[in-house]
């Protein structure tokens, strides 16, 4: 009985451990999209293209690193902010949510 329990505690704590990672590496994955994103934009930007072209390649590069685009914003400094969420596979799913900057300003 005693060694039943040892098991089930020693499991509990591996699924915990993977859950923590998973989480981590999630955040990871949506720094990433959004730093990538962000500069992106900020470089079709730069090159004189408008803004609505800066937010369509922000989405393609999103894409790319399997993160979507739920905000893009132009600053009059000429920067511009991307927000971006990862949605991680089943069985608990999560999601995680970045915000990156890039420009000039």
């Amino acid at each position: 009985m005693l060694t039943l329990a040892g098991v089930v505690v020693l499991l509990g704590l591996t699924l915990g451990g993977l859950e923590v990672t998973r989480a981590i590496t999630l955040a990871h994955r949506a720094r990433s999209a959004a730093d990538l994103s962000a500069l992106a934009a900020a470089r079709v930007v730069a090159v004189g293209w408008d803004v609505r072209s800066a937010c369509a390649r922000a989405v393609l590069v999103a894409g790319a690193n399997g993160a979507r685009v739920s905000a893009c914003a132009w600053a009059a400094d000429g920067s511009v902010a991307v927000t971006v969420a990862v949605d991680s596979a089943r069985p608990w799913s999560r999601t995680a949510v970045s915000t990156a900057r890039a420009g000039p300003g």
